[in-house]
């Protein structure tokens, strides 16, 4: 799992290679390293280093890497994805020689791209390490493709096109990832539409309960660790089979409780406000109104 622990960081990724035993990058932001040159335990540095850089490992020869493959899952490769100040914990380790492309990208490469805006909605990067991305043989081959035409203009002679050519592969590569998650989510359909009964199951166990005034209404977070997810993992799931994000998932489940003591009991907006776990009846007031498209009252009213 990502720890929340404090490793010693590599901030550079000149000093990556050296830790690896690798030659002086070509590039001091960003390189793609062949897995099967590293004679070290790769997994082991993961676990105790935190990287300052976007880091994007395709590895093989992953069984017992703590990735959680499912039999409805792909083996032609798994993909895991590590944002800056992250850190990688396998459940175990195994005496397999990985085989797969490391990239790593320090974000001032792209600092005056679009990309510097929009790499951290990739939610991916933010799953936990059982949420790896499986890739079928085609998606694997169109990866390293990608990954070697990286590789490539590194290696290069820097020219004024260089930079914008590297950033450009990596946005692809990003989009093809994205791509390959929802695929992932859909081809895992029965297990997700039992994840998205439980989801349901939970929320009702949550609404029901006597003391939700107490506690709150049920967040994103406590919904994902409820579930053994990440909250990234979890809302791009949900919003892959029903195109709601989980945060519309509570929300509806809080109108539609409120609907019901609305129709059926004599309490006070306020009284329903604080019986949902709101602090403050404007606050359930505006939500109400702004997904049911109608105030509380007018709802009641329009109920007798």
């Amino acid at each position: 799992m990502k720890n929340k622990i404090n490793p010693p960081q590599l901030l550079s990724i000149s000093k990556v290679h050296q830790v690896l035993k690798l030659e002086k990058p070509t590039n001091p932001l960003v390189s793609v390293i062949d897995l099967s040159t590293i004679s070290i335990d790769t997994n082991e540095i993961e676990k105790t280093i935190s990287y300052n850089f976007f880091s994007i490992a395709l590895k093989k020869n992953c069984d017992g890497f703590g990735y959680g493959q499912q039999h409805y899952d792909f083996d032609d490769g798994v993909m895991s994805f590590i944002a800056p100040q992250q850190i990688i914990s396998p459940a175990k380790t195994v005496d397999l020689q990985p085989e797969g492309m490391l990239l790593i990208v320090h974000p001032d490469f792209f600092r005056n791209y679009p990309l510097a805006k929009i790499i951290r909605s990739y939610g991916f990067f933010f799953y936990e390490v059982n949420e790896g991305l499986y890739l079928s043989k085609s998606e694997n081959e169109l990866v390293i493709d990608i990954m070697n035409n990286i590789s490539k203009e590194i290696s290069n002679s820097i020219d004024a096109f260089t930079q914008d050519l590297i950033v450009s592969h990596i946005e692809l590569l990003l989009t093809y990832c994205d791509r390959f998650y929802h695929r992932q989510f859909l081809t895992r359909k029965m297990a997700t539409s039992d994840i998205l009964s439980k989801v349901e199951d939970l929320l009702d166990s949550c609404f029901e309960e006597q003391d939700l005034k107490l506690h709150g209404v049920p967040t994103v977070n406590f919904l994902a660790s409820k579930m053994n997810m990440s909250p990234n993992y979890l809302t791009d799931m949900l919003r892959t089979l029903t195109g709601q994000t989980t945060q519309q998932h509570i929300q509806n489940k809080i109108i539609e409780k409120a609907k019901i003591l609305l129709s059926t009991t004599s309490l006070t907006v306020s009284e329903i406000a604080y019986s949902l776990g709101f602090d403050y009846p404007q606050s359930f007031q505006r939500l109400f109104k702004n997904l049911a498209k109608t105030s509380p009252l007018e709802f009641r009213n329009n109920c007798n």
